[in-house]
């Protein structure tokens, strides 16, 4: 459909009343003007994308500084317009609107990853100061979306992805479930797209088999109701693409073995009638047990609210049935976007709070997690959920995410009960703390003031808000323990470079280094030095003249630079560490030439790893460093590597392979030798090499021995430096 401006207009009107439109006419003619020459991938004129969004946004029945924002999204991105022009002329909300929208879109990264993560975090930051950015930019996401196939294929899945984790599970936690379901359909129709055509294709081969069913069953369920005396309008439809493979995959079935794929609903005038109409339709149709859900006496997050339950229909197949009122069906299409009074700027409001108390929730998480990727991890944690529903001690309803445990129980009950829990009883019985709570479930925690979260815990627990106290807990006791390592480092190193640390520390010149070094404050560079992210040395050389230290010599950060090794343990230097201490970890034996990452260690420095290591994905992310190798001394140690050797068990065979290694130039350090019941060998050896191409040399030479099948680098052994 092709969106025009009476299109918009009309909706405008409708809801928000005729004079409504003169803003709206005139930011029209100004997002014209500033696009005029300007074309999409599709070859259509620019301006079909805002108007698009403004229409969408109208359709939502948003205020009109949303739909005129929605007109003016990219002007000031893609165009001259200003801020300051948008301020003047359409008024300080709009500019607002579309000064936040723009900050998103304008933030430039290193990585794809680190770009999503960031602009991710800037849009729900922006919701706090406005939800309407938050609107624009999901309008903006649909047509987007709608209009994917031009783009390139690899970038399809990128952004069909991105608004599947993401933008969906948004508007789902909205309640805009119209919006929900088509960015999911399109997001999997470019994330898989074979399964996506081999379900529209089966769909379109059952089409018409299926509107016959539906016609039938829409006249059976209207007759029954309107002879009780109901007024409804019915509707059924077959379920979107993409929720017919979530439910193949849940319930492990073939497209023909689905049956409960068409839904029934039945929307009525009032309360009453809803549940007066599910006992008509349970008296017609038997219910199917355990399938039924009341979402209007226990609302989803979101406010949803309606009357689910599934039947034996007339094919003698599953079918579901939703009962719900006319206002209860416009919050499940809209969502309460439409809901929203914008008398205080587009904050959220106390009369709000039920609705929006995951919004605040998510703004506590930003708060205290500074890395963006990991608030993204966070994020699609929570967004991605089914509820269950259990009950506090005194009777009072919580919702949870399916899979939740007590420990998630207790902080949504109160963050002190959570960081205090030492046990449960669900049900009246104690149970471990990773125990998966059910719907119906009744819970009682047990504090102790003297227990605190444990990293355990992060193994198991399921919102968003549970893992983020818990990693906030763990990262402050973390800190606590590398400032008292920092200052213990710093007094040390101080002796020695005839400094006194404290006396530096309390006449302000620590406070100055922390400033010169970027550091928030002084706590952050001593724990920085307790984490061997930067040297104590480095530290007291910036007090420091620039041309020399006390004793007439430059510093020991210069001496490296020209020339010096700055990680004498290793043989080689690391870049973008400094002069840190720097180890070779054991378990994967790195050596020049592989793709190493830095581990900071607590009191042993930096400790190099392989990336392959495997012992790299139990690490805490934060502790890791990007290093390479920059260069090495020509008479530097070697460095050890291992081998597995794999051949015929015959005499002679160690004696031919130890020879290769010799004629290579490289020296055997240890090993030792397996014989298998087949007759075959392996020989594991630890062997010293000069770099990695050393090392595939040695091992291409051993693949062209007479009854050798196979040589291999070793995996790593089994315990991490």
């Amino acid at each position: 459909m092709s969106i025009t401006i009476e299109n918009i207009l009309e909706k405008v009107q409708r809801f928000h009343g005729p004079e409504s439109t003169v803003l709206v006419k005139k930011a029209y003619a100004f997002a014209k003007e500033v696009h005029a020459g300007q074309v999409r991938l599709s070859g259509e004129p620019y301006l079909s994308h805002p108007m698009a969004v403004a229409y969408t946004l109208a359709e939502m029945r948003l205020d009109v500084p949303s739909v005129v924002a929605g007109l003016l999204h990219d002007t000031v991105e893609d165009t001259i317009a200003t801020i300051e022009e948008i301020d003047e002329k359409f008024g300080e909300d709009v500019a607002d609107i579309v000064d936040g929208v723009t900050k998103i879109s304008l933030m430039t990264f290193d990585s794809k990853e680190a770009q999503q993560a960031e602009n991710i975090r800037k849009m729900i930051l922006a919701m706090n100061e406005d939800m309407r950015v938050l609107f624009v930019k999901l309008a903006d996401r649909l047509h987007n979306m709608r209009t994917l196939g031009f783009q390139k294929p690899e970038k399809q899945r990128r952004i069909g992805q991105e608004t599947m984790d993401i933008y969906a599970p948004l508007a789902n936690r909205l309640g805009m479930h119209r919006i929900k379901l088509e960015l999911e359909d399109l997001s999997f129709r470019y994330i898989s797209p074979d399964e996506y055509n081999r379900i529209a294709e089966w769909l379109q081969r059952h089409e018409a088999d299926d509107m016959q069913y539906i016609d039938g069953v829409i006249s059976k369920l209207r007759k029954i109701l309107y002879q009780n005396g109901i007024k409804a309008q019915i509707k059924g439809r077959i379920k979107h693409i993409y929720s017919i493979y979530r439910k193949m995959q849940a319930q492990n079935t073939t497209l023909d073995e689905m049956h409960d794929i068409i839904a029934f609903r039945a929307i009525v005038d009032d309360l009453k009638d809803c549940y007066a109409a599910l006992g008509l339709v349970h008296a017609t149709w038997k219910p199917v047990p355990g399938r039924f859900k009341d979402y209007i006496s226990m609302p989803k997050q979101n406010m949803y609210q309606s009357l689910h339950t599934t039947v034996i229909g007339p094919r003698g197949e599953r079918m579901e049935v939703q009962i719900r009122s006319e206002e209860m069906d416009k919050l499940a299409e809209h969502g309460h976007a439409s809901h929203w009074l914008y008398k205080e700027g587009g904050r959220i409001k106390q009369k709000d709070a039920r609705e929006f108390a995951w919004l605040r929730e998510m703004l506590d998480w930003q708060k205290m997690e500074s890395n963006s990727q990991e608030f993204l991890r966070t994020l699609r944690f929570d967004l991605f959920k089914d509820e269950i529903y259990v009950f506090t001690p005194r009777g009072a309803v919580k919702e949870l995410p399916e899979g939740a445990t007590s420990i998630d129980f207790a902080y949504l009950i109160h963050t002190d009960l959570g960081d205090h829990c030492a046990g449960a009883k669900v049900n009246g019985k104690l149970v471990p703390l990773s125990t998966a709570l059910k719907s119906g479930d009744t819970v009682e925690v047990i504090i102790d003031q003297n227990r605190f979260p444990s990293r355990d815990w992060l193994n198991f627990v399921k919102t968003a808000k549970a893992r983020t106290r818990v990693q906030h807990h763990l990262r402050t006791k973390e800190r606590d323990r590398s400032i008292t390592v920092g200052k213990e480092i710093l007094e040390k190193t101080g002796r020695r470079m005839n400094v006194n640390f404290n006396k530096v520390l309390k006449n302000g010149t620590i406070a100055a280094i922390a400033k010169e070094l970027k550091f928030a404050e002084v706590g952050d560079l001593i724990s920085a030095v307790g984490y061997a992210r930067i040297s104590a040395r480095k530290v007291f050389n910036l007090m420091q003249p620039k041309e020399a230290t006390p004793h007439g010599h430059p510093p020991v950060e210069e001496a490296a630079e020209k020339g010096g090794n700055a990680s004498k343990s290793t043989g080689v230097t690391i870049k973008g560490i400094g002069d840190l201490l720097t180890k070779l970890a054991k378990c994967c034996n790195p050596v020049p030439g592989d793709a190493v990452v830095g581990f900071s260690s607590r009191g042993r420095g930096i400790i190099v790893h392989r990336t392959d290591c495997p012992h790299i994905a139990t690490m805490e992310p934060e502790r890791l460093l990007n290093v390479t190798w920059e260069g090495r001394e020509d008479n530097s140690a070697p460095f050890p590597a291992r081998i597995s050797v794999f051949c015929v068990n015959k005499r002679g065979m160690l004696a031919q392979v130890a020879l290769v290694i010799d004629k290579e130039g490289a020296n055997i350090d240890s090993g030792f030798i397996r014989s298998h019941v087949d007759g075959k060998s392996e020989f594991e050896l630890l062997i010293q090499v000069s770099d990695v191409a050393h090392l595939f040399r040695i091992v291409g030479m051993l693949r062209k021995v007479d009854s050798v099948f196979e040589v291999i680098r070793s995996a790593v052994s089994s315990h991490p430096e």
